[in-house]
């Protein structure tokens, strides 16, 4: 049942124009590595936040009425841990959003779920509640990893609740994992590939661990420990041979790289996260969500992180915004050209110069050197990377940009 979304012309993804991205804050434990706004709670207020996001919701629509005509093809519940929410709760969110906006027929509604809250009873509440898509953050099956990553599920439950996912009746299921671990191992990673693939999911996302502090959103603990030297990282190498090792895997099961991160069985790419690397334009609900919007004019918006203070500014009928930052041609350019070239489908580097204003012709010398050294192909009017290319995005974004 792959999900209808227009295709980008640029990039040739279906993918949402239009989303909504709503971020549950609450966890039962912080990972060490993870830098989203979550707030550690044993007594969620699961009513008090499900009644604020409509009312942000309300308060972003009285602001700019125009986007009550705006039809919504995608519908994104991350975190935190969202199958922390009764459904509900979460019934009771996604009716509030329908009933404020259009959305359209076919509309992909995901949410993301902890498998060690795996309840067969609380998966099939969310799908009764309207949700089509579920996403496993398993992250690893192998102990030692899982330990490092500050996850308290073992492999077995974690298969448990992809199982229980199916018999939920799920029939779109994703998979999250995280490689390039502080002693993990590329046997290692390369069992948790066959594991995952064993199960037969629709799509899987893995990403390798960033500890980085000038691309986290906040200081971690892990980011504390890498600084201190109390733990060390796989060397470079190490890990773009694990990445490849498990671009092995899932290609030979079938599931296709169709993003640097992302690899999925025909026709079940993401297309809510196609929406974030085609320019779509997304409303974000919810503590520290980022939101993307060219009405009335390009801006991006973040809420605030505190839970307390978004709650206190939202029932008080103000937005709850930590920041909100103006886009003009250049920002929008430089993110549609970086985003569009993590796809495997490439983008049509040329369309989007034109269209934002940029000259093509200085960059043309440097998209003859990337395919002369066998980093990016042209395809058409298309620039893809290869898949060495691929693993130096970001330093190719930072020469054409």
């Amino acid at each position: 049942m792959p999900f209808s979304a227009p295709i980008d012309a640029w990039t040739g993804m279906p993918a949402a124009r239009f989303g909504l991205y709503l971020h549950f804050p609450y966890c039962l434990a912080k990972c060490p590595y993870c830098d989203f706004a979550v707030a550690v709670a044993r007594q969620v207020p699961e009513e008090r936040y499900a009644h604020a996001v409509l009312k942000e919701l309300d308060a972003r629509l009285a602001a700019t009425p125009e986007l009550r005509k705006r039809t919504l093809e995608s519908i994104f519940l991350g975190g935190g841990t969202p199958s922390l929410w009764h459904p509900k709760w979460v019934a009771l969110v996604l009716e509030g959003i329908a009933s404020r906006l259009p959305v359209a027929p076919g509309a992909e509604v995901s949410l993301e779920a902890n498998p060690e809250l795996a309840d067969a009873e609380r998966f099939a509440g969310f799908q009764a509640a309207g949700v089509n898509r579920l996403s496993l953050g398993v992250q690893s099956f192998q102990p030692e990893t899982l330990k490092a990553l500050g996850r308290a599920h073992d492999a077995q439950g974690a298969e448990a609740a992809f199982r229980m996912a199916r018999r939920a009746g799920f029939e779109v299921v994703s998979m999250d994992f995280i490689y390039g671990v502080h002693g993990q191992t590329r046997e290692q990673v390369e069992a948790d590939a066959r594991r995952a693939v064993a199960l037969e999911p629709e799509h899987l996302s893995t990403y390798a661990l960033t500890l980085e502090r000038e691309v986290l959103a906040e200081d971690t603990p892990l980011a504390k420990r890498l600084a201190r030297g109390e733990v060390a990282l796989p060397q470079d190498e190490e890990v773009v041979a694990m990445a490849a090792t498990l671009r092995e895997v899932y290609a030979a099961h079938g599931l296709s790289r169709y993003e640097i991160s992302n690899h999925a069985r025909a026709g079940y790419s993401s297309r809510h996260n196609a929406l974030y690397w085609t320019g779509g334009e997304y409303l974000a609900l919810g503590v520290g969500a980022s939101g993307m919007l060219h009405t009335p004019s390009p801006h991006r918006y973040v809420n605030l992180r505190s839970t307390e203070a978004y709650l206190k500014a939202v029932e008080q009928g103000t937005l709850p915004e930590a920041s909100r930052e103006a886009l003009g041609p250049e920002e929008l350019f430089e993110e549609r050209l970086a985003m569009g070239l993590r796809l495997r489908s490439g983008v049509d580097w040329e369309a989007v110069c034109t269209a934002y204003g940029q000259d093509p012709e200085p960059r043309r010398a440097e998209v003859a050197r990337l395919v002369e050294h066998g980093l990016a192909e042209l395809r058409g009017a298309r620039l893809v990377l290869t898949e060495t290319g691929a693993d130096l995005h970001s330093a190719i974004c930072a020469r054409l940009i």
